[in-house]
């Protein structure tokens, strides 16, 4: 390992797709391993893939981790450190280390192909993994492989391990995906002199199906996440339990908490799954953790948007005494949009029209049904306005319903409040509209009950 007595990590991404959540995740378990210790974190764009890599995809990194709270010490381009990669190419040459294949280059003249291969003394390189333990591989199955293009276009490998030398990287911190990679790198460090960083691979996310998360398999990227209203806090503490469990056992935890708690020998040595009812759950958890202001400022323009989009009008006090009800439904932002397109709180911005055989429960009839809204009618009416809230409605008609048949007295006013069979309790709805509306809906069923 560097001999640098300060811990360095870095977070490696290739700007060859938007943050992926396997990103994420590598990069929280850096960033939990190095602050713990007092250590720094580089953020090193990988983008020696020079077709597929774009400022876009870059800068959608950057953003998805900061939105998440994970930040960095240093920052640096692989692109830009081109020199010291063609250096180390022209120094193992030099010591007959590697050498250029000329061979390969005269098979297709036209391309100007003539790549560059270690010398690969084809021992045994046996290395400590910090969570998996000793690894050993054959190297000789390897043979002589290529790490440049030409003497001025070297490959990944090489350009990681001169990287990781030069910005003092004490531990490789990665996906298990990344094992077969580790002897190859490590016989550059050998060829070059370099000392070996400490290595630790955890397992991968997997999909439903234990197949490995892909950028090409759609929604697994951070700004997909973002969009329909997971939070940063939600995200980074379900990120860091898939694979981990925390010595406390504590499900919720900020991150300066499992950073506290965190260690890298603890990681499972298999891949969890990604659950995202799990992920929802934790986000419902968080929104529910909110003051009643800052919910309400994240979800009133979503409300508002997704009403404006079925061109329903907009009542903004109306909307925040819809606040408590929305908590208590949502796990996410986007649900209230699917709510919406739904219909399921039209009936608080406008009234509804009732269809009279549905107002009856099913073991009434129409004139009960009459008789127990014309109660609720008469009891209501009697509350105050000051007095107008959940608790005094239900306390006065409950009595009722219970000799009659709750089912037979709040179906009806259910119905009538709001013109669907499937809704909140009616005195939550009642005590939202206000007395006015409430009476005036109840009036409504009883005179569509007299036609039938």
């Amino acid at each position: 390992m560097n001999t640098n007595t300060k811990v360095r990590v870095r977070y490696p991404p290739s700007p060859t797709g938007y943050c992926h959540i396997g990103t994420a995740r590598m990069a929280l378990l850096n960033y939990m391993f190095a602050k713990k210790r007092g250590g720094m974190i580089v953020l090193r764009i990988e983008d020696t893939d020079r077709q597929r890599s774009t400022k876009e995809f870059e800068e959608d990194i950057k953003n998805g981790l900061q939105w998440l709270g994970l930040s960095w010490d240093d920052f640096a381009r692989q692109s830009e450190r081109l020199e010291s990669h063609k250096a180390a190419i022209q120094r193992l040459i030099a010591e007959d280390r590697a050498y250029v294949s000329e061979e390969e280059s005269k098979k297709e003249p036209g391309k100007k192909i003539a790549p560059v291969r270690l010398r690969n003394p084809g021992t045994q390189i046996t290395f400590t993994d910090i969570i998996r333990g000793d690894i050993t591989f054959d190297t000789a199955d390897l043979g002589d492989f290529v790490i440049a293009r030409r003497v001025d276009d070297p490959l990944y490998h090489l350009a990681v391990v001169v990287d990781d030398a030069e910005m003092y990287i004490t531990h490789v911190i990665r996906g298990e995906d990344h094992i077969s990679n580790t002897p190859r790198q490590i016989l550059i460090q050998e060829a070059l002199g370099y000392e070996r960083p400490a290595y630790a691979h955890f397992p991968l996310h997997l999909a439903a199906d234990r197949s490995k998360l892909s950028k090409r398999k759609g929604d697994v990227a951070v700004r997909d996440y973002r969009a329909q209203g997971f939070l940063p806090e939600a995200m980074l503490n379900y990120l860091a339990v898939v694979g981990w469990t925390p010595p406390s056992g504590k499900e919720i935890l900020t991150l300066q908490e499992m950073t506290d708690e965190f260690e890298l020998a603890d990681i499972h040595k298999s891949g969890g799954i990604f659950d995202l009812e799990k992920l929802r759950w934790y986000n419902r958890q968080y929104l529910r953790a909110l003051e009643d202001g800052v919910f309400a400022s994240a979800m009133l323009p979503v409300l508002q948007s997704a009403m404006e989009q079925r061109n329903l009008s907009w009542n903004g006090s109306m909307a925040r005494l819809l606040m408590p009800l929305i908590r208590e439904r949502v796990s996410v932002a986007r649900d209230i949009a699917d709510l919406v397109a739904e219909g399921e709180f039209d009936f608080f911005f406008s009234d509804p029209q009732p269809e009279a055989t549905r107002v009856p429960n099913k073991k009434s009839d129409a004139q009960e049904a009459a008789t127990h809204l014309k109660h609720a009618y008469d009891a209501f009416e009697n509350i105050a306005d000051t007095g107008w809230n959940e608790e005094a409605l239900k306390e006065t008609l409950w009595a009722y319903a219970s000799e009659k048949g709750r089912g037979a007295v709040l179906w009806p006013l259910r119905y009538a409040l709001s013109g669907r069979e499937r809704s909140p309790d009616p005195f939550a709805i009642a005590a939202i509209i206000g007395k006015e509306a409430t009476l005036r809906r109840i009036t409504n069923a009883i005179n569509v009950l007299k036609k039938i």
